[in-house]
């Protein structure tokens, strides 16, 4: 049984167990329901630990795409004294929620 697993997309790194819901950057290979994830880093099961030279071979995370969800708005405001400017701007994360259904070797 594995515990845990650390796996790279889209420039960052996340630490998943099965069962785990996880925002992941909006990508748009992420279409399908099934998502999986190769690049696996790190794979820990009960009795010892797997570090990849640079990532794992033979293992990969399996998840179910559960939708598109945005993130609170940021907004950004610039302004510069004495002079009447201001600018404002706002910005939404897009993220997908994944649901980690497996941690499986191949």
């Amino acid at each position: 049984m594995l515990n845990w697993a650390v796996f790279k997309t889209g420039g960052k790194q996340y630490k998943a167990s099965e069962g785990d819901l996880l925002l992941v950057d909006n990508n748009s290979a992420y279409t399908e329901e099934k998502i999986i994830f190769d690049d696996v880093l790190i794979v820990r099961d009960d009795k010892n630990v797997k570090i990849g030279n640079p990532k794992v071979e033979k293992f990969k995370v399996i998840a179910k795409n559960l939708g598109l969800v945005k993130d609170k708005k940021v907004r950004v405001v610039k302004f510069k004294s004495k002079s009447r400017y201001t600018r404002t701007y706002g910005h939404r994360q897009k993220y997908i929620k994944v649901l980690i259904e497996k941690i499986q070797s191949q």
